[in-house]
């Protein structure tokens, strides 16, 4: 008897709020019951939106679907600063931004359009000697971690003061949290990731996802 091999699927899944990327591929695995399946670029458990599924042969176009463009869509805290320059971790400085004016915020964000150098975020799972940046962050370590060139094709700033949305297009190895942390300090308060959703990467859009439910209300891909 053959053995059942699994279909050749590209999922788009809308993932939910505090659910790891790896939480959404274990839940596919599992209720489908395949044996090979993976995702097409992490998302911050904080983080929702478009999260890439490939299952089967459409395996091998994992590594092609990550060096597409992303877009996101988000909110930034001024005036406050944490940790992992997000929600994971306490808010631990504030500063008055009685001073910032929304061109202020545009001027700041300038600097770092098209190709920057960014440092990536502590809390992250770059492996430096081994190990996930995060597992040295949670412990109270600072590791090195070199910066990377990335690049901000397009920033749509909306500011709200102290919140600022935006709308943001880059390339593959942008971190979010980093670039909110950098326009911060470009403004001398500090800043925080409060909200981010993946709106798009490459051709594949975010209007096309299902939801977790939506994907296992069925028995087969």
């Amino acid at each position: 008897m053959s053995e059942k091999t699994d279909p050749a699927e590209i999922l788009l899944v809308d993932k939910p709020l505090r659910w790891t990327s790896f939480d959404v591929v274990k839940k596919i695995r599992g209720h489908f019951r395949l044996k090979k399946v993976g995702h097409a670029g992490t998302l911050d458990p904080l983080a929702t939106g478009l999260l890439i599924v490939c299952t089967g042969k459409k395996t091998k176009e994992i590594q092609f679907i990550m060096d597409e463009e992303k877009e996101y869509t988000g909110t930034l805290v001024l005036g406050k600063t944490t940790p992992s320059y997000d929600l994971e971790t306490e808010i631990q400085n504030e500063k008055d931004i009685s001073h910032i004016t929304e061109q202020l915020v545009h001027d700041a964000s300038k600097k770092f359009s098209g190709w920057i150098d960014q440092i990536p975020p502590q809390h992250s799972a770059i492996r430096v000697k081994g190990k996930r940046a995060y597992e040295s962050a949670r412990k109270g370590k600072t590791v090195v971690l070199e910066p990377r060139k990335v690049e901000i094709k397009q920033m749509e700033l909306m500011p709200r003061l102290p919140e600022v949305d935006f709308r943001i297009i880059c390339s593959k190895g942008t971190y979010i949290r980093s670039l909110v942390r950098d326009i911060g300090e470009e403004l001398g308060v500090g800043a925080y990731l409060s909200a981010l959703r993946r709106t798009r990467i490459g051709k594949y859009a975010i209007n096309d996802a299902r939801t977790i439910e939506e994907l296992t209300t069925n028995e087969s891909l």
